[in-house]
């Protein structure tokens, strides 16, 4: 096994805070970085997550305003939201040593390049080694030692399990595979059918119709996750159906929580960012692009750039010609 006992963690929203406090529970010593020094001092002041309201920061966790202080961590998991992965990537590059696992925590695809999240990071750091952990996971769950399993991804399996043994503990259980692609492209699409099922909710159309969505929803996701090489097994596995199901299944979800906003016609709550709303608009882009039909990611996307509202979207759906299922 690797020796992976200082793990780096940049970017200290609830999601990141959460990850420091697993990783500290599997008795490693984490390195959290925030861009902002005052919110760096009250963490170490007072040990409080300032996005996870009630949680303790564990004390083998150092919060750092430094970026470099996190270069020399064993390995590094990037978590920040999708579209701005990019710019923080760009920002680590030079403090990472050659080889170093830098890990995406982030569920999207960029707006614009159509680039997945390992992508970014080969492009902006060449010399690291990409990665990306998914999974259906909350941060309140998380950070408060809930259990909870999620997916790892690297190139390198055995790189992949030695990570996983280490970020892992009794709570928080990642599996690990070298399905890259497959593991990225579930977390990326689930966001955006989890704003569907949260329509679906926000319109009450019913236990009914939100069982059909999520099944079809799914049957696009495979279809997009195979024409990019990914396989079966995972997008049936944790960071596929494992996450869509947990996805649009409650309010816990922003994507989920900003669809049922959208459904009943107001504004979705200020300061909760849903990775969904960004990542629609690539993925229609990226599907349409292989030639791949996904009707219930379009109509999202139509409505989230205001092409459509909700009630074309649903009509649009709803009278579509009917097929076979495996179609």
């Amino acid at each position: 096994m690797v020796c992976m006992n200082t793990i780096a963690i940049v970017g200290a929203g609830a999601w990141g805070t959460a990850l420091a406090n697993a990783v500290a529970r599997a008795g490693r010593d984490v390195v959290l970085w925030a861009r902002d020094e005052k919110t760096v001092a009250a963490m170490r002041r007072g040990r409080v997550a300032p996005r996870l309201a009630g949680v303790r920061i564990d004390d083998k966790v150092t919060p750092t305003a430094d970026l470099a202080q996190t270069g020399a961590a064993d390995a590094i998991l990037l978590v920040v939201p999708a579209q701005a992965l990019r710019d923080a990537a760009r920002q680590l590059a030079p403090h990472v040593a050659a080889s170093r696992p830098v890990i995406a925590c982030a569920k999207g695809i960029e707006r614009g390049t159509g680039a997945f999240m390992t992508e970014i990071i080969a492009q902006e750091i060449p010399s690291a080694v990409a990665g990306i952990l998914s999974g259906p996971s909350f941060a309140d769950d998380v950070a408060r030692g809930l259990p909870t399993a999620v997916t790892l991804a690297m190139p390198d399996d055995a790189m992949a399990r030695d990570l996983s043994a280490r970020l892992g503990s009794t709570a928080f259980r990642p599996y690990h595979t070298d399905d890259v692609r497959g593991v990225e492209i579930g977390g990326a699409a689930k966001n955006v059918l989890a704003i569907a099922s949260g329509i679906v909710a926000g319109r009450k159309l019913g236990a009914s119709a939100a069982a059909a969505l999520t099944t079809r929803g799914f049957a696009e996701l495979v279809r997009f996750g195979r024409a990019f090489g990914a396989r079966s097994d995972t997008l049936m596995g944790l960071s596929g159906l494992g996450d869509l199901l947990l996805s649009c299944s409650t309010a816990q979800s922003r994507n989920f929580s900003f669809g049922i906003a959208l459904g009943e016609g107001r504004l979705a709550s200020a300061g909760k960012l849903a990775e969904g709303q960004f990542t629609a608009l690539a993925l229609a882009q990226k599907a349409a692009g292989q030639g791949v039909e996904m009707p219930i990611a379009q109509a999202v996307c139509e409505v989230v750039e205001g092409r459509w509202t909700v009630d074309q979207a649903i009509e649009a759906l709803l009278t579509r010609p009917f097929r076979s299922e495996g179609a």
